[in-house]
């Protein structure tokens, strides 16, 4: 079973608890609820839990709320509860929850053109694929699956182009990254070898060069990337992430292999498997929780960096973070457009964190065994 299809199925058993999670809740209020009526537990700690669950509900509403203020600057066609003095509204105005679908870019009675923009057209192209060794070839028309204009809105954005850079940033780097941080946290957890120790502190310390350098560092790499002539090259950009992703996240993955017994390996030695096949069957495995941690920094690593990237790109190869920050350019983008870009933009990060939270946690606790 790969690490996705194990993440895929625990996710599908969370779901499948929350009927049972729900009963189980009901059972204790009414036991505690008897508890009280019997005089064996007293007012406060009746509703101790109620007052803990209201506490931790203001606290995540007050976290949210700049979330949800752009989510209606957005859906205010023109941006200005940003910045509008008459008042905050819960929702946005013509909110109409009767109205489910209207003509044009209404749903709700809430204006999506901003979202409209952001999204653009969505057009697969025409495509010719050549059969070997017959001459024969095989062209498809162009499918147009969304197209802007016929939403009364012209000149889209380039989210989807932006997008396309992003991943093209992002999945080289977790390749090379992954390449080198695994076999590394191995190594440094489970042999013994020449300035090993040296090794560890020098990991520590590079994990502290990007912080400590600062403007001078950023200097350093353009000065390289120019010199090299690898400006605008993402796959160069891509290089230098891993680079600076592997020291954290190779200490980490190695101390979250430092948890899990040796006796495992010894058993599967004394039975004649290779080292290899230690590694795949016994210490991956039980490190799922920490790889998939490590997965999700290196992968954000690339999706979300932007300092460097919009030092050393240019617009045709602008990613996500850089392209959003090109809209305040004079500003000349309205808000609501800038507040649907900047949401759509973190939607991915935020259902990554909502459904991978525990493995995340998990894989933070440097324990790879339970019990």
């Amino acid at each position: 079973m790969t690490l996705l299809s194990s993440i895929a199925q625990k996710i599908r058993a969370d779901l499948r608890a929350i009927p049972e999670a729900i009963a189980d809740w009901g059972k204790k209020s009414r036991y505690k609820i008897d508890l009280y009526r019997r005089g064996k537990i007293g007012a406060l700690q009746l509703i101790a839990p109620v007052l803990a669950t209201a506490g931790a509900l203001v606290l995540v509403t007050a976290l949210l709320f700049p979330v949800y203020w752009i989510a209606l600057a957005a859906l205010s066609g023109d941006g200005g509860s940003l910045y509008s003095a008459s008042g905050f509204k819960l929702l946005p105005d013509g909110f109409n929850p009767t109205l489910l679908i209207t003509e044009g870019d209404l749903w709700m009675g809430m204006d999506l053109s901003a979202f409209v923009w952001v999204i653009g057209d969505l057009v697969i192209p025409s495509l010719r694929i050549s059969i070997p060794l017959t001459g024969l070839s095989i062209v498809t028309n162009e499918i147009v699956l969304f197209e802007a204009a016929n939403y009364g809105v012209d000149n889209p954005s380039q989210f989807t182009h932006y997008a396309w850079n992003s991943l093209t940033v992002a999945i080289p780097t977790v390749i090379l990254a992954m390449a080198v941080v695994v076999p590394a946290s191995y190594a440094l957890s489970r042999r013994e070898f020449l300035m090993r120790r040296k090794v560890l502190y020098g990991y520590i310390l590079f994990t502290q060069v990007g912080g400590g350098l600062g403007l001078a560092m950023l200097i350093a790499v353009f000065a390289i990337f120019a010199e090299l002539g690898l400006t605008n090259d993402k796959f160069a950009l891509a290089v230098y992430y891993a680079a600076m992703a592997v020291p954290f996240n190779t200490w980490l993955l190695k101390t979250f292999m430092d948890s899990i017994p040796a006796s495992y390996e010894e058993a599967a030695v004394m039975d004649g498997a290779p080292p290899w096949r230690v590694v795949w069957e016994i210490i991956l495995p039980l490190s799922k929780a920490g790889l998939a941690a490590v997965f999700i920094f290196v992968f954000l690593t690339g999706w979300m960096e932007f300092i460097v990237a919009q030092t050393v790109l240019r617009p045709e190869n602008y990613t996500l973070p850089v392209g959003l920050f090109a809209l305040i350019d004079e500003y000349t983008v309205p808000w609501a457009r800038f507040s649907a870009f900047a949401l759509t933009f973190a939607a991915p990060l935020m259902f990554i964190y909502l459904f991978a939270q525990r493995y995340i946690e998990s894989g933070l606790s440097f324990g790879g065994m339970e019990g």
